[in-house]
């Protein structure tokens, strides 16, 4: 491998390590003051062009298992959209396991967490729950996520290098929740 593409994996790899760290469920609980005034799931504008995905019914109950992953933490609506947004982006809404040389370093689960960064282990990242839960740790550490786009409140938490990719799942993870939150 010539050196620039070494330095460049290896300093991906190092942002994802700080973002896990940092961002991640290792960082002390920071309550927002904007938890009591959520905003509802409807934004006012979406970024950018939009994609959408026919979902079959193992990610449509991965949606489901993310929802009410949300409403357990107590979150709006909003942190719904966010996070499934984000598990669009980061596995189609499909928990994967271990991808062999596809994968992207020790990335697991729906949000594509790494158990080397402090997200959990390999079974604890790859239950619905449990790393919607972490993800949501991450996110209520982001002070006025609610007021943010929703592709810089997930890249706080995840730290991607492609930082602008969750925007163009905000339409269709707005229409999930609104489909599935009271069902």
């Amino acid at each position: 491998m010539n050196t620039m593409l070494r330095k460049s994996v290896l300093g991906i790899a190092g942002l994802a390590f700080t973002g896990g760290v940092f961002a991640g469920p290792i960082a002390g609980h920071v309550e927002s003051a904007h938890a009591a005034t959520a905003k509802p799931v409807a934004v006012a504008s979406v970024q950018g062009e939009q994609s959408t995905i026919n979902l079959n019914d193992e990610q449509t109950a991965n949606v489901k298992a993310i929802i009410a992953a949300t409403k357990k933490a107590g979150l709006p609506e909003r942190a719904a959209v966010v996070s499934i947004a984000t598990a669009l982006q980061e596995s189609k809404l499909e928990n994967l396991g271990h991808l062999g040389d596809k994968n992207d370093h020790d990335s697991l689960g729906l949000f594509q967490q790494r158990p080397s960064s402090g997200w959990g282990t390999p079974e604890q990242i790859t239950d619905p729950e449990y790393s919607t839960l972490a993800f949501l740790k991450g996110l209520k550490q982001v002070d006025g996520w609610q007021d943010m786009p929703l592709t810089e409140a997930a890249q706080t938490v995840q730290v991607s290098a492609y930082p602008d990719a969750y925007a163009q799942w905000e339409k269709q993870a707005t229409d999930l929740v609104t489909k599935h939150w009271n069902s």
